[in-house]
């Protein structure tokens, strides 16, 4: 017992370690990102206004909603992320009935963010159609969607519980109380181009609107505040790097609606990366050279690979050393091991982006929040292989080690343990297996891996981006199980391994 405490310690401060070494330096500017394209290009353009002015500068992208990069800024996980006057007011402070940009600085300050003023452009909500759906049932303005309640509306999952979003709008215009569709925004263009809904929630500088030739319904009862694109910043940020600021601050009035859609444009339509569109308007609007091609294909995998390799290896090496004296004690204290089998059932039942979201305000985001839901969701097959193997043991064969005359921790060392080597080695293979694929979703809270490409892929209709991301994943979870089923012929002793063979 003294040897296992002494292995959790020694995980637990690697963890520790980890954990710290993803902190960022003391005048390292981390700027953060939503996953939609606008939102990842205006993190760019800060990134390369920092770096020009000799910064250290790290991109957290597509970290999800608005509720994420509002918690990481909170808590200091980031420092920047580009943020809209109507999201502050109506969904982030909506509790604090805010009437004015007066008010609203006021607010942030007293959470000790600060923000910029309008980089330029608004980027409001806006319902749209297809030419065809509004010509044919005469769709001009949002009060006509009124007439046609079996019209089938297919919103974006975070417009459809924002407070300036469906629930307002809804009640704003008496619309028909049942429940839109809720999918990923940029995957509501393509179901509206192929007839699977009619009316979608888009924004207004989203270049697919001209792609697709949308119809924007006029907001004629003015539901939809101003959306002033801005940038959200920690005060200690002006205090730690005035520099690094004030040269992302002269970005404010430089981008107007037409510049916003052409770069949205020429990421969505053209495959060109946010990192060289970013770099070309810096170049035009400041003179500033940037290169902004970014690594190649074979550089980004292998980026990837060790991100993913480093998210899998460290959570399940610490659920090994958790979780097998936990299925130990399941397996020889039976209403002990009914409260294990349950506690750890229980964790494997949580989402895992619920997961990773409840962690959020407790491990801020990235490597550390990833490591931690990853470790969690191994125990269960761990805890219940190692405790099955050793139930699975026959009385006599342990009534010969006694007459051996070996201690009871002897006995678990050299007789129990490599008998439910198979079952226990399973359950470590299914661990790691879940792991690798389960990895995917840390890139949702910066953790990187194989999720980032995919993630990019799904947002970008970019299925070569997707396939970056999938394909190493798969080929990962077939080299691990490889390389444990290569691991059963040194660990699971020949007798064993002679005798599932026969059975098999």
């Amino acid at each position: 017992m003294r040897r296992y405490l002494v292995c959790v310690l020694g995980v637990a401060a690697c963890l520790v370690l980890f954990a710290t070494g993803g902190l960022a330096a003391n005048d390292e500017l981390r700027i953060g990102s939503k996953k939609f394209t606008e939102s990842v290009i205006l993190a760019d353009i800060a990134v390369d206004l920092g770096r020009a002015e000799g910064g250290r500068v790290v991109h957290r992208q597509e970290l999800g909603g608005t509720r994420i990069l509002w918690d990481a800024l909170l808590a200091g996980t980031i420092d920047l992320y580009p943020e809209y006057t109507g999201t502050l007011i109506n969904e982030i402070l909506a509790g604090e009935a805010i009437a004015n940009e007066a008010e609203l600085t006021a607010a942030l300050a007293r959470r000790g963010i600060r923000m910029s003023r309008s980089l330029g452009f608004s980027d409001t909500y806006a319902l749209a159609v297809l030419p065809g759906t509004a010509d044919r049932l005469k769709i001009a303005r949002i009060s006509d969607l009124v007439a046609h309640p079996t019209l089938r509306l297919g919103f974006s999952n975070e417009f459809l519980n924002r407070a300036d979003g469906w629930p307002a709008l809804r009640d704003a215009y008496g619309l028909p109380a049942h429940t839109p569709t809720g999918l990923d925004h940029d995957l509501a263009y393509r179901a509206l181009a192929d007839g699977s809904i009619d009316v979608i929630d888009v924004y207004t500088t989203d270049a697919e609107i001209a792609s697709y030739g949308l119809r924007i319904l006029d907001d004629d009862r003015r539901h939809f505040p101003v959306y002033d694109a801005v940038f959200l910043y920690r005060a200690d940020l002006f205090e730690r790097r005035p520099d690094l600021v004030r040269a992302i601050l002269r970005l404010e009035g430089r981008i107007d609606v037409p510049a916003m859609i052409a770069m949205n444009a020429a990421v969505r339509n053209d495959r060109r990366s946010e990192t060289a569109v970013a770099a070309a308007f810096v170049e035009r609007q400041f003179g500033l050279l940037i290169t902004g091609e970014g690594d190649s294909v074979a550089v980004r995998v292998w980026q990837r690979t060790l991100e993913h390799l480093t998210l899998t290896l460290i959570s399940l090496s610490a659920a090994i050393v958790v979780a097998l004296p936990l299925g130990i004690i399941a397996a020889y204290r039976p209403r002990v091991g009914r409260l294990i089998l349950g506690v750890v059932s229980v964790i494997q039942t949580i989402p895992s982006l619920a997961l990773l979201v409840f962690m959020i305000p407790v491990l801020g985001i990235g490597a550390p929040t990833a490591i931690v839901a990853l470790f969690l969701y191994s125990l269960l097959p761990i805890v219940r292989n190692t405790a099955t193997g050793l139930s699975g043991i026959t009385p006599p064969i342990r009534d010969a080690a006694i007459a051996l005359g070996l201690t009871s921790w002897r006995r678990l060392i050299r007789v129990e343990l490599p008998m439910a080597s198979p079952s226990i080695l399973a359950g470590i293979k299914t661990a790691a297996i879940i792991n690798i694929g389960t990895a995917t979703l840390g890139a949702l809270i910066g953790a990187g891996g194989y999720g980032q490409p995919i993630l990019t892929g799904i947002r970008l209709d970019n299925f070569a981006l997707i396939l970056e991301g999938a394909v190493p994943a798969a080929l990962m979870a077939l080299a691990a199980e490889g390389l444990f089923d290569l691991a059963g012929l040194y660990m699971i002793p020949r007798g064993l391994r002679l005798k599932r063979s026969i059975r098999d």
